[in-house]
């Protein structure tokens, strides 16, 4: 099978390039082929109207849509994988899509497609007020992006493309990472029979009997506020018998490394060897986010290697950790919680054990290579079925008509 993969790389590395990587190295190693069609948010930086331009590409882009439509030209995928598409790529490429009767999956791995931020969260709280009246247009009342210029673009991009239907309409598949995402996006007004559910992949790992425990407590990812850096700070200090290291790039946050307890140890940014280093010396990974994660590497990663987690119980993550059977966990925000949980499986080493076991067999069933790309073959499957039956009429107005009356709420 052939598979063009279109994606717009962040600015800085993210799990979404990681994640990329990896479903085109595993798409390649069952001998498919994949090229790509990629730009990067790097470009923007580049220019000394960078913010403006990102503003209106975010929007349409027909550059984008050219240079798509060249490369269709001269070859034909037998299915199209999208990813991102903002700032540069646009929802205008949907269009060359369409017109060229594509079979198109799109691999969500947030929740931009119906929340402008992609997080549904805002300031200090989960907010899915994009969800009901108003829509988007809460990402500029609220700033969600911290400066108005950016929520603006953010918040009108996600409109254009919600009320001309160009994303919904042109993709015959959504590849959401949980149960839970599906959810949203079923609320959203997307029909549950076009989404399909494919989890983050784990490499596998050496299994060489039981896992040695390890001493510290770890926290290992972004250093935001989002992702619950202070609270796991906050749950050092009411622990200051326990090890706590953080991994990640700590110069965001100067500031609360400098009010920071000293049982906690900042390691910075750390390449994979460190990383795996670290994962070995960990007794527990914590993740205790505050927003609705899409699927955290780490989470599995840590499983992966027979490591227990803490986790906070908000969004996909209790799923992910199969509700409590490869870790514990706690209340979003609630620091005397995630201490608490934190306390009684550090200090009960056949639990930790007893979980990591658990969490590894988990990881091994569920998010396999293995797995990953049998689900992926029927999602590409199930888009060239869908492109057929759409395409024999290539009658568009009965999708449209549902698209707009659950999007946007008109009849």
């Amino acid at each position: 099978m052939n598979i063009l993969y279109i994606h717009n790389d962040y600015g800085k590395p993210s799990g979404e390039e990681h994640a990329a990587e990896e479903i085109a190295g595993l798409l390649i190693e069952k001998s498919h082929s994949v090229w790509w069609y990629r730009r990067s948010s790097a470009e923007l930086y580049r220019s000394s109207i960078g913010a403006l331009k990102g503003f209106c590409t975010g929007i349409h882009n027909p550059a984008s849509a050219a240079a798509l439509d060249r490369l269709l030209q001269e070859r034909r995928p037998d299915v199209v994988l999208v990813q991102n598409i903002y700032p540069l790529i646009s929802p205008s490429i949907f269009d060359v899509l369409r017109r060229r009767r594509l079979a198109v999956v799109m691999r969500c791995p947030n929740y931009r497609l119906v929340c402008p931020s992609g997080l549904h969260f805002t300031g200090r709280e989960v907010c899915e007020r994009c969800l009901g009246r108003g829509r988007e247009w809460w990402c500029l009342w609220r700033n969600c992006e911290g400066r108005y210029l950016k929520s603006a673009g953010y918040a009108l991009r996600n409109a254009v493309a919600r009320i001309r239907g160009s994303i919904v309409n042109s993709v015959h598949v959504f590849l959401v990472q949980s149960g839970f995402q599906k959810a949203k996006f079923v609320e959203s007004g997307i029909p549950a029979e076009r989404i399909e559910i494919l989890p983050g992949i784990v490499r596998p790992e050496p299994s060489a009997g039981e896992v040695e425990l390890g001493d510290v407590v770890a926290y290992v990812g972004r250093i935001s506020p989002e992702k619950g850096i202070r609270e796991f700070v906050e749950a050092a200090r009411r622990a200051p018998e326990i090890p706590f290291v953080v991994a990640g790039d700590c110069e965001a946050a100067r500031a609360l490394r400098a009010g920071a307890p000293a049982n906690v140890q900042w390691l910075g940014f750390l390449d994979r060897d460190a990383l795996r280093r670290l994962y070995a010396r960990s007794r527990m990974i914590v993740v205790p986010s505050l927003c609705y994660e899409g699927f955290p590497n780490v989470l599995v990663q840590a499983m992966s290697l027979g490591k227990p987690v803490v986790c906070s119980a908000i969004g996909g993550l209790p799923e992910i950790i199969g509700y409590g059977a490869a870790g514990l966990l706690a209340e979003a925000g609630n620091v005397e919680e995630l201490a608490s949980r934190i306390r009684a499986l550090y200090f009960r080493p056949e639990l930790c054990r007893k979980l990591g076991r658990a969490g590894r067999e988990r990881a091994e069933q569920e998010y396999s290579r293995e797995r990953a790309f049998e689900r992926l073959m029927q999602a590409f499957q199930k888009a060239l079925r869908q492109r057929a039956d759409r395409g024999a009429s290539d009658d568009s107005t009965p999708l449209r008509r549902t698209t707009c009356r659950s999007l946007c709420g008109t009849t």
